[in-house]
């Protein structure tokens, strides 16, 4: 069973995405990757939300260009985490409109909002958020920020 859902509105985000696909596997914690377009597939995007927890994700990344509602109507919908990805899109002003429409969400609605196409953080944060109940991916998350320590330490003796 999938622990971190991954969604995106169109397949041209999947590179962006990809991050986080490549994040979660390396704390070998199980995904499921789709398209879920708030635009173009509502009815996917409404029945995606409201039983993502009845199929055992933990943990929604939903990532989006443009307009980008998709991370926050998901978040409407589940009572899981969900966490956006702003992506600068080919129709985007540099990404601001994407950030900013997945950052200002009404209260009561959160959505947790890393950079733009900042998969890859939506993916610790995701392994993170389990991890706060699951001991073995915990101890994995430790061991990442250790060596994320150790890196520096070793560039810093240059």
């Amino acid at each position: 069973m999938a622990k971190v859902g991954i969604i995106m509105g169109s397949k041209s985000d999947l590179p962006v995405m990809q991050e986080a696909v490549d994040a979660l596997n390396k704390f070998e914690i199980s995904i499921e990757v789709d398209i879920v377009s708030a635009h173009r597939t509502p009815e996917k995007m409404m029945e995606y939300g409201k039983n993502a927890h009845l199929r055992g994700i933990s943990v929604i990344i939903a990532g989006a260009g443009g307009a980008a509602h998709l991370p926050g109507m998901i978040a409407s919908l589940t009572p899981l985490p969900v966490i956006g990805v702003p992506i600068k899109s080919s129709n985007s002003i540099d990404g601001w409109d994407s950030i900013l429409s997945i950052l200002q969400m009404p209260g009561g609605v959160p959505v947790a909002t890393v950079a733009l196409n900042g998969a890859k953080n939506a993916g610790i944060l995701a392994a993170s958020i389990i991890g706060s109940s699951d001991v073995k991916i915990q101890n994995k998350i430790i061991d990442y920020k250790s060596s994320l320590k150790e890196s520096v330490i070793k560039d810093s003796l240059i």
